[in-house]
This record gives structure tokens, C-alpha cells and sequence, in this order.
């Protein structure tokens, strides 16, 4: 079935938004202007589970998890990896593991899944992982290995034990140790974060060389909603994306993107309302989600950094119109997008809060005025100032100084590739009299313009001789520098200086006491931040004639799909007692209260009451609204028991390929007391219905989630649910249906 349109007015509203609070790309940036997703055509029709890093060679690599590439092929790439030069235009390069290629704890027949690439002292880790060892025969026994290469594109030789082992689970069988990502801290100890729905997400310390997990794991966040983790550092801050709902439900996907934040790599974990992610009523503030535009199914992200400064998400997404890589309820087509990451208040959100892009989007700065990969032997842009100087092997070998022949000022970003092979010290200069250095004999990254100067500590042992990335960022008369191994939010070190007078002049390369290597020197102009984010949907006046307060009974517009008779309404408050029934799938027993609602754009909200407990298992007991026109196509907004956790799921059926299919998003987090939203809106262009889902614990603070979409030729009426389970009894408590214009 492809009839499902690929538009969406809501998604282009915000994009017609966001075009007037975004900002231009970087002048002088070179590459394509201008990119569509997914970037991924180039390669395959799918690519799930994308990480990007930079090589030593200037160029961008992804890899993908173990999956066939394009429809029709059915082989099996084992992490297919590829190339770009500009973020934009990828290039297939091969898989990381050839077809027998495999770690002696795997079994025959292994696949590797959700790779995630970094640079660890003189070489390239690959943590994956190993979807079936040999500790047991039943399978599920997940491990997350690790693969080491020279380069980005290996080859990889696998280590000979796990760096974690699968885990036995106390419900059964084993946890799911999948999703690896690494981490390096400011202090240069590494860490590896891992696990899924069961077991929840957990932390642990590694060995030097990466390799090896130490010490005792630490769980940052709650079982049964989130995986996929990725943790970056900034202002301070350390950030735990984590990816939840079904990554894989083909037309009803709704996996999403939420993330938290802590002052340690080991949590705790809280969001934008200070709810923890180990939470039962578990926190997640969003940060990617779908918008009603072709793309639904968001996630598993990663992350990078381009040369301007913009800091970019890479993630997967499934067009709702083509979800299957094959035949239907077969391999989800995930193909590879990337969009803007913004940091607004002090929290991530894609394109200013608009979600997945669809058209054209201004694209990354990978180029910059000064931009100097050192492919030949020639320095016909540079001048020498002192020392000596020399092209070997496509990296810069010197001591002295050595000046740019061209002249930048204004908010700029510069950054290279260094290794300290004998040299005290090196680093960058900007106008003649801004320089940062890494200062090998003091421990110390140091900033300094003239006699203002600021320093940090650099990790005590960090190799200088391996590579690190030096960046600088200045705005107007702030300076701020980071080293890091892999420029991946991984920074080892932060030095922040204001500068007497903006900086202009010519930029430079420096190192005393010694040869120093430097490679990939870049200088661009800084990236203009997003400030202020989409507006959320707007509540206007009060529809009464659609709402009922439940004051004396049900009004006459109320309609019964399947009657509870036990349902009451009196005193401001309809009283249902939780059904032992639901709505998915061809069983359809649970009753559904209805209205019609009005045409155009709206919001409808209601308040509900529900003791669901906290800790326990309660499947899947759940209460709420819902926007229905049939038993086999709907969206569900309510908060929900999904086995210790309480979640506020936003679900979603519809018929497809002769069956009905379910997925959901997760919204927000559930109180006791909850709010829910959906705002309506029709897109003009092709009549579709888009229901945008909210959440509240209190009334007043509003977390906006997921869009689900229903064709033009149905008219959804709006209704209130109580069902999934009767044990223990427990009853829904709505205040009202009230409805906005």
C-alpha cells in the first residue's frame, strides 16, 4: 500500500518557520549549498543505525548496521561503510567484515548491529554489536564486541573477548546488551554506554586502549523505554540521547529521540522538568521526532560537528509510504538523514524544535577560507615565519612558525588535526597575536591574547604523540578551545578566554621545543545560532459546543463504539473502570466513547486521573483520548503501564497489506493526574488529518510530541478510552473534553 501521501502542512508550516529563524550558511563554505534528505541514496536504500566521524584523510565515513542494502539484493552488508566529502554526496566504500569474518565468542551466522566508530589513542575502535554468541544455544545472548583499525576503513581485526559479555536476565534469558557508544570524559577515562528495553541503559568505565570494561556498571537509564544511547558533552553538561518506542513497525513506527542531562558521565540523568530517566514515571525531554511530513520512525542518532561550528544529528527514518525494504512486515527501509541540531535554553532540539526535514535544507560547511588538507607537497597558501617545514605522507611536519597567506576575521571557527611527536608545545594562532596551544611540558591547553591568558588541565598521561582535534570558536571577543580525539563532544579539554578586540588578521601554526604534525586546518566562519524555537501549537478560544464538563451525565453528542455499561458521569467527572479489553490488533473488544469533532484546525484536551502504581507490572492498563474512525485506524494519547514503567504513549494503527498494523511514540511523562492534548490541523494541499500529540503533569507546562496522520477521505471523530487490563482494578477519572479553536 502506497497511497499514504509524503506531505504534510503542519511539517510545512514549521518549515516555513524555521527558513525565517535559521540562520544562512557560513559565506565561504564551498560544497553544496543545498541538501535533501536522506543522504543516504547514494549508498543503498537503507542505512540504519548511522554513526559519521572525520578521518585523518579530511573525509567524512558512516557506517550502517548489518542489513541488505537496496530492495531486491537480500545480502547482508556486515556494517557498510561510506564516504563523503562534503556530508551530503556518500560513496559505498565496503562492509567492515567480510562474510566469515568474525570474533571467537560469535556464533556462525552473527550479525553486527548499531556500530559506533572512535578514535582511541593511535587507532580507530569499532564497538558493535554481536547479535549471537556461543554462551548459549537459545540465541539473544547479545555481547558488544570491539574491532581495531588503522584507518577508518580497516581493516578490522576483531579482539578476542567481548567488552561487555552477555548478561543473564532475571526475568530470563539474557539482557539486551546492543546500542554501544563510547564516550571519552574530560579526564580522559573512556566509557561505553549500552543496553535497551530489557535491562535498561547502563554505563561502564573502560580500559586505556578501549577494550576492556572496568569497574561496576552503572544504570542511567530505566528499562522497557529506551535504547540507543549517545552521550556528548556541553557547556558543562553531559547529554544522554536515547532513542525510544519500536525502532521497527513499518507504517506505524514512532521511535523518537529523547534526551536528559547530568554533571557526571554516570548520571543521574534528568530532563527539562527534572525528572530522572531511571524514573518508573520515566523523564525524556524530545528531541527528534516525527512532524507529518513523509518521514516517521526517528532515531538511533549520532552526532557531528562541521566546520562552522553547527553541530548536526545523523539518524534514521522510515518514509511512511515505502516502509519495507521488501515484501511487507519484512526489513524496515531505514535509510540515513541528517538535520540541524540546535541548543536553545540549554537543550538539544532538531531544526529549532520542527523536527525531520523533507526539501531543501541549507547544507553542512565542510570547506572553510582557509582549508588545507596537505595532499601535495606544495605550501603555495602558507608562509613560512620561523623554522622548518615540510609536506610528508599528507600531513604538515614542522617547528617554528608558519602563517596563512589569507586574511579572516569576524566570528570565525579553525581547527586542525595535531600530534605532538617531540615538540613542548603547538597550536594555533589567529591575527597575529591570539594563539591556543597544547602545552605538552605544563599539562595545560592554554589560550592566550596578549596578556590576558586562561589555562586548563589536560588529563593526566594523555598521549600528545596520538592525534587530538584543537578547535577554536570565537565570537565577537569570546574565545572558547577544545581538544578532543575524535570531535564527537568528547572534549578532553575547555579553555574559555575573553579577547581584548575581536580578531582579524592572518592564521598561523605554531610548535616549539620540537616537530609537531598537523593536518585537516580549517578556518570558516562561525555558525549564527537558532535562538528561539517553533512555537508549540497555539490554544485558542474555547469550542463549548464540542466540550462537555460532565456536570450532570453525558450529553446527547456522545456515541458508544461496543457500551460500557459501568462507565458513569456525574459531579464534573466521567468515572470508567479500566477494561480487561483493547484495540490493536483483530481482537478489538475495548469500548471507545465518541463525539464528533469540529471541522478545521482545533485542540482538544482532557484531564485524567489514574492510579497506575509505580515499579510494578501492569500490562498494559492505560487511559486517555483518542482520534478514531475505525476499530483498525486510530491514534491513542494515553498514560500507560509498559511493564515497571508509566509512560505516555501515543499509538497508532492503521490497515496495511490486507492486516492492521500498531507502533507509537512516547510523548512525555505521566503523573497520576495527567493532561492530554491533540491539535488537529488539515493539510490544504492534500486534505490529510494531522494530530500532533501533548502531554502535562500539571496543566501549565506542555511537552509536544509526534504527529500521526490519517488520509483525507476519513472523518476521525475524538474520544476518551479506559482499557488494557482489569487487574488490579483500578478507575479512569476525566475532569472534562474540552475543545479550542
Amino acid at each position: 500500500m502506497r497511497h499514504l501521501r509524503r506531505g504534510g502542512a503542519l511539517a510545512a508550516a514549521l518549515g516555513l518557520i524555521l527558513a525565517t529563524l535559521a540562520p544562512p550558511p557560513a559565506a565561504g563554505s564551498g560544497g553544496p549549498s543545498r541538501y535533501d534528505n536522506p543522504i543516504s541514496v547514494g549508498v543503498g536504500d537503507t542505512f540504519a543505525d548511522p554513526v559519521i566521524v572525520r578521518g585523518d584523510d579530511g573525509f567524512w565515513y558512516a557506517y550502517g548496521t548489518t542489513d541488505p542494502l537496496r530492495e531486491g539484493e537480500h545480502e547482508f552488508h556486515r556494517v557498510p561503510t561510506a564516504r563523503s566529502a562534503n556530508l551530503v554526496d556518500w560513496t559505498y566504500v565496503g562492509d567492515a567484515f567480510g562474510p566469515e569474518q568474525r570474533p571467537p565468542y560469535a556464533a556462525p551466522g552473527a550479525a553486527f548491529w548499531a556500530p559506533d566508530v572512535r578514535r582511541v589513542g593511535d587507532q580507530w575502535v569499532m564497538y558493535v554489536t554481536v547479535t549471537d554468541t556461543t554462551v548459549s544455544a537459545e540465541g539473544s545472548d547479545y555481547a558488544i564486541g570491539a574491532a581495531t583499525a588503522p584507518t577508518p576503513t580497516g581493516p578490522w581485526t576483531f579482539a578476542a573477548q567481548p567488552v561487555v559479555a552477555p548478561r543473564p536476565g532475571g526475568g530470563g534469558g539474557y539482557l539486551w546488551t546492543i546500542d554501544p557508544s563510547q564516550f571519552t570524559d574530560i579526564d580522559g577515562r573512556g566509557y561505553l554506554y549500552y543496553g535497551s528495553y530489557y535491562g535498561g541503559i547502563s554505563v561502564t568505565e573502560l580500559s586505556a586502549d578501549g577494550l576492556t570494561a572496568v569497574g561496576t556498571p552503572t544504570q542511567v537509564a530505566i528499562d522497557n523505554k529506551f535504547e540507543g544511547s549517545y552521550v556528548l558533552r556541553h557547556d558543562g553538561w553531559y547529554y544522554l540521547f536515547a532513542s525510544t518506542a519500536n525502532c521497527c513497525a513499518g507504517p506505524a513506527t514512532g521511535y523518537s529521540v529523547q534526551v536528559g542531562r547530568a554533571r557526571s558521565p554516570r548520571g543521574p540523568f534528568t530532563d527539562r522538568d527534572g525528572v530522572a530517566l531511571t524514573a518508573s514515571r520515566a523523564g525524556g525531554t524530545p528531541v527528534l521526532t516525527q512532524n507529518g511530513n513523509r518521514w516517521i520512525g526517528t532515531g538511533h542518532n549520532g552526532f557531528l560537528t562541521d566546520l562552522s561550528g553547527q553541530d548536526w544529528i545523523v539518524y534514521h527514518a522510515i518514509d511512511r509510504a515505502d516502509p519495507y525494504l521488501d515484501e511487507p512486515f519484512g526489513i524496515n527501509e531505514r535509510p540515513m538523514l541528517l538535520d540541524r541540531l540546535d541548543w536553545i535554553d540549554g537543550w538539544p532540539t532538531v531544526n529549532a524544535g520542527a523536527g525531520p526535514s523533507e526539501g531543501a535544507r541549507p547544507a553542512p560547511v565542510t570547506t572553510g577560507r582557509v582549508d588545507d588538507r596537505f595532499d601535495n607537497t606544495g605550501l603555495a597558501g602558507w608562509r613560512r615565519v620561523t623554522g622548518r617545514w615540510r609536506v610528508t605522507d599528507g600531513r604538515l611536519v614542522g617547528s617554528g612558525a608558519l602563517t596563512s597567506r589569507t586574511t579572516v576575521g569576524g566570528d570565525v571557527r579553525a581547527e586542525a588535526d595535531l600530534r605532538l611527536t617531540g615538540a613542548v608545545s603547538a597550536g594555533i594562532t589567529l591575527g597575529d597575536r591570539v594563539e591556543v596551544r597544547v602545552d605538552a611540558a605544563g599539562g595545560r591547553l592554554v589560550a592566550s591574547d596578549g596578556r590576558r591568558r586562561a589555562t586548563t588541565p589536560l588529563p593526566v598521561g594523555l598521549d600528545l604523540a596520538d592525534p587530538h582535534n584543537l578547535a577554536i570558536e570565537v565570537r565577537g571577543q569570546q574565545l572558547v578551545a577544545e581538544l578532543s580525539p575524535a570531535r564527537l563532544g568528547d572534549q578532553v579539554a575547555v579553555v574559555s578566554l575573553r579577547l581584548d578586540r575581536p580578531v582579524a588578521g592572518r592564521p598561523g601554526l605554531a610548535a616549539a621545543g620540537g616537530p609537531a604534525e598537523f593536518d585537516n586546518v580549517s578556518v570558516a566562519r562561525l555558525f549564527q545560532p537558532a535562538k528561539r524555537a517553533v512555537p508549540e501549537p497555539h490554544v485558542g478560544a474555547p469550542l463549548r459546543a464540542y466540550s462537555d464538563e460532565f456536570t450532570d451525565g453525558l450529553d446527547g453528542d456522545w456515541r458508544w463504539v461496543r457500551e460500557d455499561p459501568a462507565v458513569t458521569a456525574a459531579d464534573g467527572a466521567l468515572r470508567w473502570p479500566v477494561q480487561s479489553a483493547d484495540l490493536t490488533g483483530t481482537g478489538n473488544t475495548a469500548g471507545v466513547l465518541l463525539r464528533d469533532a469540529p471541522r478545521g484546525d482545533y485542540v482538544v484536551e482532557t484531564k485524567v486521573t489514574v492510579d497506575l502504581g509505580e515499579e510494578s507490572v501492569r500490562n498494559y492498563q492505560q487511559a486517555g483520548l483518542v482520534a478514531y474512525v475505525d476499530d483498525d485506524r486510530f491514534a491513542r494519547l494515553t498514560q500507560v503501564a509498559i511493564w515497571n514503567t508509566r509512560q505516555v504513549e501515543y499509538g497508532y494503527e492503521l490497515p496495511f497489506a490486507g492486516q492492521p498494523v500498531y507502533g507509537g511514540s512516547i510523548v512525555g511523562t505521566p503523573a497520576t493526574t495527567t493532561w492530554l492534548r491533540l491539535a488537529h490541523h488539515v493539510d490544504p494541499a492534500t486534505g490529510e488529518h494531522e494530530f500532533r500529540a501533548g502531554s502535562s503533569r500539571d496543566g501549565r507546562t506542555w511537552t509536544w510530541g509526534a504527529v500521526w496522520t490519517f488520509p483525507a477521505d476519513t472523518t476521525p471523530r475524538i474520544g476518551l478510552v479506559a482499557h488494557g487490563g482489569a487487574e488490579p482494578a483500578v478507575t479512569a477519572e476525566f475532569d472534562y473534553l474540552r475543545f479550542y479553536r
